[in-house]
């Protein structure tokens, strides 16, 4: 019985290492499409550092050249990562080169209804959808 009971709790921690919730994990610079957006070619540094915050890396051979560079890891799915490369010439930004993780509704959305998070209009009635969209017309 004894032996039973030693081999059914040596197993528990096996089993449960794949029920274990895994949290999603951001790390490095994340930004959607409108940050990238307001950057526009021949803004300074400091302007661009102001939109974009601190680059990821910066060489010290090449100070016109910043890297912005970011991980997301949803739930025990594999690693993605982007990269945004800025290149200045004179303090002046003349190429944005890479890519980034764009700001996708449905993405948002579905990763809400995972948390059980609901948005405004998901709560209230039809009723009150329709009421509130014809108010202002006529």
């Amino acid at each position: 019985m004894r032996l039973r009971w030693l081999a059914f709790l040596a197993l528990i921690p096996l089993t449960s290492c794949s029920l274990v919730y895994k949290v999603d994990t951001q790390q490095g610079n994340l930004f959607d499409k409108s940050t990238v957006d307001a950057l526009k070619p021949g803004m300074s540094k400091r302007q661009v550092l102001l939109i974009m915050g601190s680059p990821a890396l910066t060489s010290p051979f090449d100070h016109d050249r910043w890297d912005y560079v970011s991980t997301i890891r949803r739930g025990r799915n594999k690693m993605a990562t982007k990269d945004l490369v800025l290149t200045f010439k004179e303090d002046a930004l003349v190429k944005i080169d890479g890519d980034y993780f764009p700001e996708d509704p449905e993405q948002m959305i579905k990763d809400a209804r995972k948390y059980k998070r609901q948005y405004p209009d998901e709560k209230r009635p039809e009723d009150d959808k329709k009421k509130k969209g014809g108010q202002g017309q006529g």
